[in-house]
């Protein structure tokens, strides 16, 4: 079994920082793709970032771009969104997911990941 657990969040003021934190555990190779999604009050849940298994690739959303920085250590399982300058509309519960890709170093913002962590909130309110 799968098991992704988000940690990391939290309430900060806009311009803040924020790290989140994925941690993978169970019967999973290490070469899958990892995404970041979110989901604010009232709107669908969208895709923010992912990075390939091998960590070389990565993609973000336009909204996002040059704010935040995904990231993975593959010996500890784990990813990172380490999130700058953040600012009011980035407040949401942010999740992590996983899907295996043709290659591993491949990363997609489409649909399709399999594993889905339960979520952390993240608020960025003055």
């Amino acid at each position: 079994q799968v098991r992704l657990v988000e940690s990391g969040g939290g309430s900060v003021q806009p311009g803040g920082s924020l790290r989140l934190s994925c941690t993978i555990s169970g019967r999973i190779l290490r070469l899958y793709a990892i995404g970041w999604f979110r989901q604010a009050p009232g709107n669908e849940r969208e895709v923010v970032s992912c990075v390939s298994g091998d960590g070389k690739t990565t993609s973000y959303i336009d909204s996002v771009k040059g704010r935040f920085i995904v990231s993975r250590d593959n010996v500890k399982d784990t990813a990172y969104l380490q999130m700058d300058s953040l600012k009011p509309e980035d407040t949401a519960v942010y999740y992590c997911a996983v899907r295996l890709l043709a290659s591993p170093s491949m990363c997609t913002l489409t649909p399709g990941y399999e594993y889905w962590g339960q979520g952390t909130q993240v608020n960025v309110s003055s």
